[in-house]
């Protein structure tokens, strides 16, 4: 007898929320490491909850999972995923905290640069008509 997919980081999987007005909903998602997690681009993190509760087990199975009005999750199908999220995501995180952080600091030298000029005469931090240019190293 041939033993059917269980639900394992990297596999593709249906399911179907079972809440307590006999309604349902469908989702897909690839199950991935958290720190490749993105469920707006298709990828559940393996340390939620549902994917705690529906780890390890096999396409038709239907485990108990409360959250909200949520009673159930029935896995409707596990197959390998066939796209992965992209490697460097958090890379890509990082640079996007990096870019907001230079912001905010561009921000406070101008509102510092301005305070300033109004109290004790002009200042010009250098180079602050540069800073919306990148660093060959900040590539």
């Amino acid at each position: 007898m041939e033993q059917k997919p269980t639900v394992q980081p990297g596999t593709h999987v249906v399911v179907e929320l079972l809440d307590a007005h006999g309604e349902s909903e469908q989702l897909e998602f690839d199950l991935v490491p958290d720190q490749a997690a993105d469920f707006s681009r298709g990828y559940l993190g393996a340390g939620t909850p549902l994917a705690k509760a529906i780890l390890n087990k096999p396409a038709g199975a239907t485990v108990p999972y409360c959250q909200a009005d949520i009673l159930q999750v029935r896995i409707l199908s596990v197959a390998p995923a066939e796209t992965l999220p992209v490697d460097d995501l958090t890379q890509q995180r990082e640079r996007a905290a990096r870019k907001a952080l230079e912001q905010v600091q561009r921000t406070n030298a101008i509102l510092f640069a301005s305070s300033f000029s109004g109290k004790w005469g002009d200042y010009d931090p250098d180079g602050i008509e540069h800073w919306d240019e990148t660093e060959p190293d900040d590539q």
